[in-house]
């Protein structure tokens, strides 16, 4: 009998799967009203708590980062600010910029991962008077390395600016004071807690989706920001809000994450350091350093989408992406707690042989 396939596609790195007799039962799904009317129940407080997790006064809940961002930066136009996006920055945070530029703010792009170029544009522009908002994100998984968050605050600060984050990667995996022991951190508190950065010039969106494994977003930073974003959001005005079951899966999530969130992530990074030296033992290795999130390294000859589907034939789901940087294809394997090293071995193993059959071709 053939081994059941390989899925390295999924992004709820902790394996949380939140099934419905783990959460607390709820009366009604939804109240049937807009957020600006009616807050869910508990909404509040899930939001709060994720505020504290990672080191900001105020936080919010909303169905998406879609919703996030599209209010977020569509409520700007008008207001003497100017965006400053990072060109490597997720497509949804890109549709929330789109859509401020389309009201007539603008917009600037500086280098992928460099602090330097957006120095040089904040300054070429300073003369103008805006505001600038830096937007990125917190963990580049296209290149595996944290972003410089903290220099990119530091030239948002120089200019009177604040920093927008999209930090849906790293939440509920990196966090503060990462050790030998504790390599992603403690507390799974994202990108501000690895790089003990806090302050009301910081707004952060994150979906729980991944890390959490919960399908509901938060936008947190100073309370004086919240504040203003309820009251300029149109998302909360005319969409559904958060339903009571992803509320409760965060709520969920939470109390999964304090009671054993940090051996989770410890058991996540000996799945992760066993697939790279795998790798290694086949003569490869893969961009991500020590992230659930790992990108094959292949040379300039190697057909990514050809790999792609010889691995699917040889029973392993991988995920074929467009590194937004390179404008290059790449294959990529998600590991989760869910893997096991036996699985990982048989993954490595499908890898070298899928490579060995091309270059017999």
């Amino acid at each position: 009998m053939d081994s059941p396939a390989l899925d390295f596609t999924s992004a709820i790195y902790l394996g949380l799967g939140h099934a419905s007799a783990s959460l607390r039962p709820w009366d009604q799904l939804t109240t049937g009203a807009p957020a600006a009317l009616v807050e869910p129940p508990d909404a509040d407080v899930v939001a709060q708590r994720l505020a504290a997790l990672q080191g900001c006064e105020r936080g919010l809940l909303a169905p998406s980062t879609l919703h996030l961002f599209w209010d977020l930066f569509g409520a700007l136009a008008g207001s003497g600010v100017a965006i400053y996006a990072d060109v490597g920055i997720y497509p949804v945070v890109r549709w929330g910029i789109e859509r401020a530029a389309a009201r007539g703010v603008p917009v600037r792009g500086f280098a992928h991962h460099d602090p330097e170029s957006l120095g040089r544009r904040l300054k070429l522009d300073a003369r103008r008077g805006w505001r600038p908002l830096v937007v990125t994100d917190g963990f580049c998984p296209g290149c595996g390395g944290p972003w410089p968050v903290v220099e990119y605050l530091e030239c948002a600060r120089d200019y009177g600016g604040i920093l927008v984050l999209d930090d849906t990667q790293a939440l509920g995996i990196l966090g503060h004071s990462p050790d030998a022991d504790a390599p992603y951190g403690k507390g799974g508190g994202g990108m501000l807690r690895w790089g003990n950065v806090a302050g009301p010039d910081v707004m952060v969106g994150s979906s729980l989706a991944k890390g959490f494994g919960a399908p509901v977003a938060a936008l947190t930073g100073g309370a004086a920001a919240i504040r203003n974003f309820k009251a300029k959001s149109e998302t909360r005005q005319h969409c559904s809000p958060p339903s009571a079951a992803v509320i409760h899966a965060a709520e969920h999530a939470f109390a999964v994450n304090g009671e054993r969130g940090d051996a989770l992530r410890s058991g996540l990074a000996t799945l992760v350091w066993h697939f790279r030296s795998r790798l290694a033992q086949i003569g490869l290795s893969a961009a991500g350093r020590l992230f659930p999130f790992q990108t094959l390294a292949l040379g300039p000859d190697v057909d990514a989408t050809a790999l792609h589907e010889r691995l699917l034939r040889r029973g392993v789901r991988t995920v074929l992406h467009r590194n937004r940087a390179e404008s290059r294809d790449r294959v990529s394997l998600l590991i989760t707690t869910r893997h096991t090293e036996d699985e990982i071995d048989r993954a490595a193993e499908a890898i070298k042989r899928a490579l060995t059959k091309r270059r017999r071709l």
